[in-house]
């Protein structure tokens, strides 16, 4: 099984040698007025992170759509096309051959039967997200919402609702931040394997359907009026024929359509330009506050430059100043201010200039029923220990919780985000609006910068602590149930401690300081399975 770290490995590099480069500064449509100009100098000069979301700190996202039905894990709507992998298997079982089932028909299963929007973001409300974000389209290139240039959108196919605009009513109703994931820019290479055909068996060389149907085919049928050419994103690259083994299929897909390749595909122009117009239209229509993108830089070249112009001009015509927040990433140095850049479950060794977010998830981005069944979600620990991790490294936090087909999440993950809950409505005080310190912490567990490093690194330990300010304020938070003492070694020679306290308690607690640091006697009520938050006062210390 492969995985988005494999792709980030450089298999584009020969697709994107064969293709040529989009001319510079062309246009893709109209933007905005506005002070920023699409290109990366005026992006980088003119950016800076709005306050709302240095103070946010945490987000919970609704990573949701139809390759949540079969239930079987992400990349399903790619990987259910690969004769030999595990999701070819499951479809072929549960669905039938993708000949003659292929994925538009899990975009028609998928309704939502049982989705309460309200009840998931009280939820996550509860357990300290400051904003909210939700999948507008993945690379299955399926738009959640009332799309005006896409058909193959949720109001017309599967749940027949508009998915992002309830996600942003109910969301801002209740205080929260809405942003929106935009995925849909690498469909055009993703979904080619919906173009190949089984290598080896009884259906050897009979292509997959998206080779096929055409929109004369719906005459009659749920999909009538629909164009799957439109879904599929166009055979740009199919398998060619004549590969007579699934070792030599997945080295085809391995050196083509699998390459995560940045590089605008000018054999496919009207896809660049349906991806800005769409994009375009998510942003003029429901106003969020944020947009990520699944991109290492901005997606589609000089489509990607126009768009974020034109969501940096248009907020501030929307709120007199600007608060928009986007994302990508695996930017080089010199563009890192244009955008907050994203660490896909991955860390910060220490703390950057630029306010930054890492993303992660529970369990699998598209929900997997076998992480319930083998308990194998994160924990809501870990949540936290990351949590505080970020933030004292000038970060936030995105958790994806993932989300069944019919709208709800299992009771392993309501029970994560209730023990997070817990958590953060005791120690929050050190979380939210807060800044780092001077260090982001001190303790024996080493950390690496990078993308999907998480999987990685060794467990944090209680002797791990992480630093926040807030005004003269200096908290530590132990990343771990504290035994009796915790020791703040940045404190044997920084400032006078005058008070400590454990936040959400105003008892002061006994305290010395010395050459080795600040020793804390933490009485065991006083105390948190997951660890807790020291509120430390005092003169010189921030």
């Amino acid at each position: 099984m492969f995985s988005k770290r494999d792709l980030f490995k450089g298999a584009a590099a020969g697709l994107a040698s064969t293709m040529p480069q989009l001319a510079q500064g062309a246009s893709f449509g109209e933007i905005a007025p506005g002070p920023f100009k699409p290109d990366w100098d005026s992006l980088t000069a003119g950016y800076k992170a709005p306050d709302w979301f240095r103070d946010a700190k945490f987000g919970i996202w609704a990573h949701w759509s139809a390759q949540c039905v079969p239930e079987a894990g992400d990349w399903y709507a790619r990987q259910m096309y690969i004769q030999g992998h595990k999701q070819y298997d499951h479809h072929l079982k549960t669905y039938g051959h993708p000949a003659d089932n292929g994925f538009m028909e899990m975009d028609n299963r998928w309704k939502a039967e049982n989705w309460n929007p309200g009840e998931l973001l009280d939820l996550y409300k509860k357990a300290g997200a400051r904003y909210f974000m939700s999948l507008a389209n993945h690379h299955d290139n399926f738009d959640n919402y009332n799309s005006r240039f896409h058909d193959w959108n949720s109001t017309r196919v599967g749940p027949k609702r508009d998915i992002i605009g309830t996600w942003a009513k109910e969301a801002r109703a209740r205080g929260l931040k809405f942003g929106v994931s935009n995925h849909s820019a690498h469909s055009w290479h993703w979904f080619q394997t919906a173009y190949g055909y089984d290598p080896e068996g009884a259906r050897a060389g009979q292509r997959y359907d998206a080779f096929k149907l055409t929109k004369y085919d719906g005459k009659g049928k749920w999909w009538e009026g629909l164009d799957p050419q439109e879904l599929y994103a166009g055979a740009v690259m199919p398998m060619p024929d004549g590969i007579t083994s699934i070792k030599d299929a997945d080295a085809f897909h391995e050196a083509h359509d699998r390459a995560w390749n940045e590089t605008p595909p000018l054999a496919n122009p009207a896809f660049i330009r349906q991806w800005y117009l769409r994009c375009k239209d998510l942003i003029d229509s429901y106003r969020p506050d944020m947009v990520y993108f699944d991109n290492f830089d901005l997606p589609l070249g000089q489509a990607g430059l126009d768009i974020t112009a034109h969501y940096y001009n248009s907020s501030i015509a929307w709120h007199g100043s600007l608060q928009a927040v986007v994302n990508c990433k695996a930017l080089p140095e010199n563009r890192r201010a244009a955008v907050v850049e994203d660490v896909e479950r991955g860390f910060r060794a220490d703390i950057v200039p630029h306010p930054w977010q890492t993303d992660t998830c529970l369990g699998d981005w598209h929900y997997n029923r076998a992480r319930y069944t083998e308990k194998s979600y994160m924990s809501a620990a870990a949540v936290i220990y990351r949590l505080c991790d970020v933030v004292a490294k000038n970060g936030c936090l995105l958790l994806s919780v993932p989300v069944r087909g019919d709208g709800t999440i299992d009771s392993e993950e309501r029970g994560i985000v209730e023990q997070i809950a817990t958590w953060t409505s005791r120690y929050g005080e050190a979380i939210f609006v807060s800044r780092p310190w001077k260090k982001s912490g001190e303790g024996p567990t080493q950390i690496a910068s990078g993308q999907f490093g998480e999987g990685k690194m060794k467990p944090f330990e209680a002797a791990d602590i992480r630093f926040t300010t807030k005004g003269p304020v200096l908290y530590a938070m132990t990343l771990g149930r504290p035994s009796g003492t915790v020791t703040v070694a940045s404190l044997a020679n920084s400032g006078s401690v005058k008070r400590v306290e454990v936040v959400g308690s105003t008892a002061p607690l006994a305290f010395t300081q010395d050459g080795a640091g600040l020793h804390v006697t933490v009485p065991p009520g006083a105390s948190h399975d997951f660890g807790i938050a020291l509120k430390i006062s005092g003169d010189g210390l921030v």
